[in-house]
């Protein structure tokens, strides 16, 4: 457990919006090339690919590497930034919040004085990063420089708190599965793909599910939950153990890849919950549309705040997702489904 929180840590506190996942990427492959793995490459999206197992159907895993974040549009006379969103950012709880920026540059959001609620708006919002003119901040941040949330990892008992925890914690899973497969004799062809530019549409899984051409995919991801004060309705809480996807707007799961999950789950008494998310999609919503279309799913990690700075997830959940995870893909009974 102390080496995955570690893991968590070192993942969550690299900088990496969509478009610029270079870091991270390059933190993962070392963590893979530990293992002494052959099969490695990078599409020209940025994805990594890591390949196991030599059986004849193919299984892609689907993680991706890139966060939210903000990105410079402009810079005023006395050196204020003003900024658009990358991914699903929330404008409500971004005063005070603390930017990073992709070349080190950190900075303050604020807004400018709002009578009325309903004048809150993104253009309202600035970055103040100390800069005494437009002169100077163009220097540190010319229109057009990526950043992200600046927050550290906080271990709270069993459970964390991370901004970038969508989705590292899902690639934080795939590499711990890998590393207890690797050297097994799979019964399939496994893809581990760690993806780019999810957060502003499913970019990287389309083109590396294209590019491998897989029998199934299943993504790795996070999902809301529904156990917060007054929160939204759902049926997923964190501690009870992976979700399992049903639908999101990405992707209705096949009823038959669906049970062989559940069945799984169950024959390993691997704590699980069935996910019916009614807003946002995953990586797999790409891949299941690849070509002729891939039976897929999604294991997900229930996370409160999501797109927030600080994601909450609960260890047990992490633990269940990897062992489901490594159950289906060491297993025959995903080959033998019939579609």
């Amino acid at each position: 457990m102390k080496g995955t929180i570690n893991l968590i840590k070192k993942l969550t506190s690299i900088v990496g919006p969509s478009g610029y996942e270079d870091e991270i990427r390059e933190v993962i492959k070392k963590e893979v090339k530990k293992l002494k793995i052959k099969h490695i490459e990078e599409t020209p999206l940025g994805a990594l690919i890591v390949k196991v197992g030599s059986g004849k159907k193919k299984i892609m895993l689907a993680g991706h590497m890139d966060e939210i974040g903000i990105l410079s549009t402009h810079i005023d006379k006395k050196g204020f930034i003003r900024f658009a969103n990358i991914g699903g950012v929330s404008k409500y709880g971004l005063i005070g919040s603390r930017i990073k920026f992709v070349n080190g540059v950190s900075g303050l959001i604020s807004t400018e004085p709002i009578k009325k609620p309903e004048q809150f708006s993104f253009e309202k919002l600035y970055i103040d990063i100390g800069a005494k003119n437009k002169t100077a901040a163009a220097k540190l941040v010319p229109v057009g420089t990526f950043g992200v949330f600046d927050k550290e990892c906080v271990v709270l008992g069993n459970r964390i708190i991370s901004k970038a925890m969508d989705d590292r914690i899902g690639c934080v899973v795939m590499l711990n599965v890998l590393k207890k497969v690797y050297n097994k004799k799979l019964p399939y062809q496994v893809y581990f793909v760690f993806t780019t530019q999810e957060e502003v549409g499913l970019r990287g899984a389309k083109t590396s599910a294209f590019k491998i051409d897989p029998d199934f995919g299943i993504a790795l991801d996070v999902t809301g939950t529904g156990d917060t004060p007054e929160g939204y309705k759902m049926a997923v809480n964190l501690g009870d153990g992976v979700a399992i996807k049903v639908k999101d707007r990405s992707l209705i799961t096949h009823p038959k890849l669906k049970d062989v999950c559940v069945k799984l789950a169950e024959e390993k008494n691997i704590k699980y919950q069935l996910e019916i998310l009614e807003w946002g999609g995953t990586d797999a919503g790409a891949i299941h549309l690849t070509r002729a279309g891939i039976p897929s799913t999604v294991f997900s990690i229930p996370t409160r705040y999501i797109h927030s700075q600080s994601e909450m997830i609960d260890m047990d959940d992490v633990k269940a997702t990897e062992a489901l995870l490594e159950k289906i893909i060491t297993t025959k009974d995903l080959g033998n489904l019939k579609f």
